[in-house]
C-alpha cells in the first residue's frame, strides 16, 4: 500500500478543527494509517490541570488500538505551527506499536516532510513483548 502523505496531512489538519486547546491555544490534528488502510484521526484535549491532556497522537493510537488494529504504517501531524513533530511521550507510545522505520509526516514549507520513528526517538524504551 502506498502512502499519500498530502492526503494524510490533509486529515490530521481537518482534525486539529475537533481541538480542545483552551489553555494553549495550540490545536493540533493528527492521522495515523493502520496497515489495514484504516486511518484514525485524532486530535488535542487539554484539560486545567495538564496532566490529564492528552496529545493528537496519542488519541489517534487509543482509538485505533480499541477498535482492535496494532499494526500501522504511518502518521501525520499538523499543528498550529509547522512543522509540528510528536512530543516525546507520543514518540514512545508510538515506538510500542511501530518499528523504527515507522513513517512520520509534517508539513515544512508547506510541503510534507517524511521522519523516521528511529529518526525522532533513537534509544526508544522497549521493554519484550508479551504478544497481545
Amino acid at each position: 500500500m502506498e502512502i499519500d502523505a498530502k492526503k494524510l496531512l490533509e486529515q490530521a489538519a481537518a482534525a486539529a478543527k475537533n481541538a480542545y486547546a483552551p489553555y494553549s491555544g495550540f490545536a493540533v490534528g493528527a492521522a495515523l494509517l493502520a496497515e489495514s488502510g484504516k486511518v484514525f484521526t485524532g486530535c488535542n484535549v487539554e484539560n486545567s490541570s495538564f496532566s490529564p491532556s492528552v496529545c493528537a497522537e496519542r488519541t489517534a493510537v487509543v482509538k485505533a488500538v480499541s477498535e482492535g488494529e496494532r499494526h500501522f504504517k504511518a502518521i501525520a501531524v499538523v499543528g498550529r505551527q509547522n512543522p509540528c513533530f510528536p512530543c516525546g511521550v507520543c514518540r514512545q507510545v508510538l515506538a510500542e506499536f511501530c518499528d523504527k522505520d515507522f513513517c512520520i509526516y509534517v508539513y515544512d514549507g508547506g510541503e510534507p516532510k517524511l521522519f523516521t520513528l528511529g529518526e525522532l526517538l533513537p534509544h526508544a524504551f522497549f521493554i519484550a513483548k508479551t504478544g497481545n
